[in-house]
């Protein structure tokens, strides 16, 4: 199935007061849509390949944090993931240049400023409470290869070029840096960051920073829609536990804790109804009430 009607989001979010009120009517550079269990965002800008400034960070931070609060977005749980690509042949080539312009003139202090509300974006993107995958179409240069390493999982072409190139303008990647460090690793990095080289589709599965590449975009659909369809056969609820589950183990180094916290998640999923449907359904043999009905 086709990802693609378009959906005009309104938000009102009950005990998210920072958020109430707040829409996704209005934004300049990004399209989002949605079928029936996945929405897809799109940065828009295929004439500057989709580079982003502080207009698309700020369009891009408010999407992903509206979209995860998706009790209000989708009362009945049927969005099961969120896809992030680009327009035109390239997902993005990092930041826009008559934005880095503006940002030689900065002082240290905006500079900062700045770069908290990069910061912010990969971590909106990161946190959201959906799985976010990367359908990654052509170039991710920089921070779009930021972009990549903040979604849970990344879908690409084996043309598809990467590369960390800050070096090559006398910066470095640090914004960037603990996201893509948690999905290729030190070694890596001293690699690719020092070196500011390119590298294709294989080499970024290599590493770790994609986890599935494709010959041609429509061999990267059809691969999308199937892993969309199995999201779509599992408890909602359950996904996005398994995913909080992901980040929250990362972050414990103490044997009791992590004894604690994994034993008491699992006693705890067994206690739902999601989790109590889910069993039954199997012991059954029988679809669980949340799959889609044929």
């Amino acid at each position: 199935r086709r990802l693609g009607h378009e959906v005009c989001l309104r938000v009102n979010l009950r005990g998210f007061s920072s958020i109430s009120h707040e829409t996704l009517d209005g934004l300049k550079h990004l399209q989002v849509k949605h079928d029936e269990n996945a929405f897809r965002v799109t940065i828009n800008r295929p004439e500057v390949h989709n580079a982003f400034n502080e207009d698309v960070i700020e369009e891009l931070s408010k999407t992903f944090r509206l979209l995860g609060n998706n009790e209000a977005l989708d009362p009945e749980n049927k969005m099961r993931a969120i896809i992030l690509t680009g327009n035109g042949k390239s997902f993005s080539a990092g930041a826009d240049l008559s934005w880095m312009k503006k940002m030689a003139n900065y002082s240290y202090g905006e500079n900062k400023a700045d770069a908290e509300r990069l910061f912010d974006m990969f971590d909106a993107i990161k946190g959201n409470r959906l799985p976010v995958i990367a359908r990654v179409n052509g170039a991710a240069l920089g921070g779009g290869s930021g972009l990549v390493s903040a979604c849970d999982f990344s879908l690409a072409v084996k043309k598809a070029k990467f590369g960390f190139t800050e070096v090559k303008l006398g910066l470095i990647p640090a914004v960037i840096s603990s996201f893509v460090l948690n999905k290729i690793g030190a070694g890596n990095a001293a690699r690719y960051f020092t070196t500011g080289e390119m590298f294709d589709g294989s080499e970024a599965q290599r590493i770790g920073l994609v986890q599935h590449v494709y010959e041609n975009e429509e061999e990267m659909d059809a691969g999308l829609s199937k892993i969309i369809n199995q999201l779509s056969n599992a408890g909602p609820k359950a996904v996005c536990s398994a995913k909080s589950l992901i980040a929250r183990i990362q972050s414990i180094s103490d044997y009791s804790e992590l004894r604690d916290y994994s034993t008491a998640q699992i006693a705890s999923a067994r206690a739902t109804d999601e989790g109590k449907e889910g069993v039954q359904a199997f012991l059954d043999k029988r679809k669980a009430n949340w799959c889609p009905k044929e």
